[in-house]
């Protein structure tokens, strides 16, 4: 190597390394964008009915990342305890870049959990088709004829049966969200009394602020070790355009780290189509959680 060639790249060098801090601090802003990012799906029953593999096509023409699935149906309580079914459901999800971003029992709202023998096979079934899906939580809906609120009776039932599970979830590394109109105290009393981590609050933003619970303040006070996924939901209005501060949302849930699936539900205007009011949920969406 001669004195010119060793001199040009000295300098090169030194260009290099004076630019570095530069391209550092892009690389870093990136990764924090990335971080700061969230997974946006949308449940099946509020784009394409429950339990329909059509909504792989429906949230792909919406532009979700994912779906929250359905186990069963009041028509077809086995539907995806069913290994054929699980297939088709990869399938629709490879062929159709819509992820499966998590798993329901909606069912439990019309055949309770507190009260229904049958409905103890469908939750331990539940963890093995959500291993089976790749998945790590599982929604238990606790309302209409499966309340808890002032219900002492079925809460305990409901705490034995998930005592039951839990082992089986802990093991698969699945966690069981109660979705409830039960505030994070009333909450926290129930996952205290079965004692296991796979047992979390499934946070629905809408139904807690109906409630008339202060929801960021709940949030703050469950925080990631017992908050497993998000509802991003409105009744009757479009996302961001409710009763719900969708940006004192984001700002909570990043105070407390929370980075795991938000869900769109309902949040259909009436006399608005679906189709219509998602595309504009999820254009609304994005703005709001990246």
């Amino acid at each position: 190597m001669n004195r010119r060639t060793l001199l040009h790249q000295a300098l090169l060098f030194a260009g290099a390394s004076a630019l570095s801090p530069t391209i550092g601090e892009t690389f870093a802003k990136d990764k924090l964008q990335r971080k700061r990012n969230f997974r946006i799906g949308a449940c099946d029953w509020s784009i394409n009915g429950g339990a329909s593999i059509g909504a792989f096509d429906m949230a792909k023409q919406i532009g979700l990342d994912g779906i929250q699935v359905s186990l069963n149906s009041l028509k077809d309580e086995v539907h995806l305890r069913d290994a054929a079914m699980q297939q088709q459901y990869k399938e629709a999800a490879k062929r159709t870049g819509v992820a499966i971003g998590g798993l329901a029992i909606g069912t439990l709202n019309d055949i309770p959990y507190k009260s229904e023998a049958r409905t103890e096979a469908w939750v331990q079934d539940s963890v093995d088709v959500a291993k089976a899906l790749g998945v790590k939580t599982i929604l238990l809906a606790f309302f209409s004829k499966n309340d808890l609120k002032n219900d002492p009776k079925g809460t305990q039932i409901v705490i034995e049966r998930l005592k039951a599970v839990a082992p089986k979830a802990e093991k698969a590394g699945v966690v069981l969200g109660i979705e409830s109109w039960l505030s994070a105290p009333e909450h926290m009393a129930i996952i205290d009394a079965v004692g296991s981590p796979a047992v979390q609050v499934y946070y629905d933003v809408c139904n807690s602020s109906v409630m008339g619970y202060d929801i960021y303040q709940e949030m703050r006070d469950l925080g990631t070790k017992q908050i497993c996924e998000v509802h991003i939901k409105e009744n009757g209005y479009l996302i961001g355009q409710g009763k719900v501060d969708m940006k004192r949302v984001r700002q909570t849930l990043d105070e407390i780290g929370y980075r795991g699936w938000l869900q769109l539900e309902g949040a259909v205007p009436q006399g608005k189509a679906m189709i219509d009011s998602y595309l504009e949920n999820i254009k609304a969406a994005r703005g709001l959680f990246g």
